[in-house]
């Protein structure tokens, strides 16, 4: 990705054949954002102008071309606080018939703000879009929060809160959604008849190991059944065997393995693929079985959202600390704290460029999946 010529980004022309890269049959491109997804937004916005400009090629790409009212418009300060901690949104500009993506970041430990305190800010300026004439609002939360509520608890009486979150977003004005490696794909089916696109991490993951291609010594591990299809798939394009860890919970957010199914002769390496790490007890938990019954010496893990939590860190210290755990990737899906961004061994991967194409081709009305057809 990233080839000036690479057909997963689109241009557009005007009749007179000026470009109008922000303009598709929905109306101007706006991408917007709540305050914990100002920094993720100016990247999308900084890669869609760059792949714009390549895209025109090196003779339109000089100064006032692209024109500068055909480029997408970002508004990154919508929100504010009253002193009451009433949250405030306010739009900078007329919206009306726009194509309004609007980014936030649920969750943001690098600044200490909670999920609940950010997703009632998303609600307002989906509503304050909608009030104000926006054609369009689709919704881009690369952690869909409250996802892993998506059924109750066997044998407790609880409520299914993803449901109600997506209830809630739609009421509020959405009428699309965009989200990174969510938890359970059955989210789709909560928002009802909008357009949801489920961004799939395993290309990400193809990417990042793939100087381990057709090597014997490389077992991919499934931490757990949900995992099991999406790592299947990475041994097979990679050529390097796999297997699944069962496990189980005896009390919320503690983890105890119970059986590994694959064959671990010869492997020397194992490549741990999760969605997310939260408190780090799967992980944890997964290594040690690994490194306490095969010859597994170096492990690597990759997850598509890292919660930031200090157990977490302190477990994910502790492998590396004891050799056991060599990289741990993840991307800006969640703003990384900076205890985590300290670890030499952890790297982020940014989304940007991923979002930057999927709300292209949603804003042109083409298939969001030939964006992952290609790297």
């Amino acid at each position: 990705m990233g080839n000036p010529g690479d057909y997963t980004f689109i241009r557009s022309s005007h009749p007179t054949g000026s470009p109008a890269l922000g303009v598709g049959g929905r109306g101007p491109l706006v991408i917007a954002a709540c305050a914990s997804a100002r920094g993720l937004a100016e990247a999308v916005a900084a890669r869609y102008r760059d792949l714009s400009a390549a895209r025109a090629g090196a003779g339109n790409s000089g100064p006032g071309s692209p024109q500068a009212d055909s480029l997408p418009v970002l508004l990154p300060d919508i929100e504010h606080s009253f002193s009451d901690t009433e949250t405030g949104i306010r739009l900078p500009c007329h919206v009306g018939g726009s194509d309004v993506f609007l980014l936030q970041c649920l969750y943001n430990p690098a600044e200490g703000i909670g999920v609940n305190q950010n997703y009632l800010p998303f609600l307002l300026a989906a509503r304050a879009f909608r009030e104000n004439g926006a054609a369009h609002v689709t919704a881009v939360l690369p952690y869909l929060a409250y996802a892993r509520q998506d059924k109750p608890t066997r044998f407790r009486r609880e409520p299914t809160s993803a449901r109600l979150l997506a209830d809630l977003s739609v009421e509020a004005g959405i009428d699309g959604l965009i989200s990174w490696a969510p938890h359970s794909t059955q989210l789709r089916g909560f928002y009802g008849r909008i357009p949801v696109h489920l961004l799939d991490p395993l290309n990400m993951f193809l990417r990042e190991f793939e100087h381990f291609r057709g090597q014997d010594r490389v077992l991919a591990v499934a931490p757990d059944a949900g995992a099991a299809k999406m790592v299947s798939h990475f041994g097979r394009e990679l050529s390097v065997d796999f297997a699944v860890v069962s496990k189980r919970r005896p009390r919320p957010e503690a983890v105890e393995v119970t059986s590994v199914i694959g064959d671990f002769s010869g492997k020397t390496t194992a490549v741990v693929l999760d969605d997310m790490i939260s408190t780090a007890g799967t992980v944890h938990s997964v290594i040690q079985e690994l490194l306490g019954r095969s010859g597994i010496r170096e492990v690597h893990v990759a997850a598509g959202h890292n919660l930031c939590q200090q157990a977490a860190l302190e477990r994910i210290r502790e492998l590396h600390e004891g050799g056991a755990l060599s990289t741990l990737v993840t991307t800006d899906s969640i703003p990384q704290s900076e205890a985590f961004r300290r670890l030499p061994f952890f790297q982020v991967r940014s989304l940007a460029d991923m979002l930057c194409r999927t709300i292209n081709r949603v804003h042109f009305g083409r298939s969001v999946s030939e964006v992952f057809l290609r790297d």
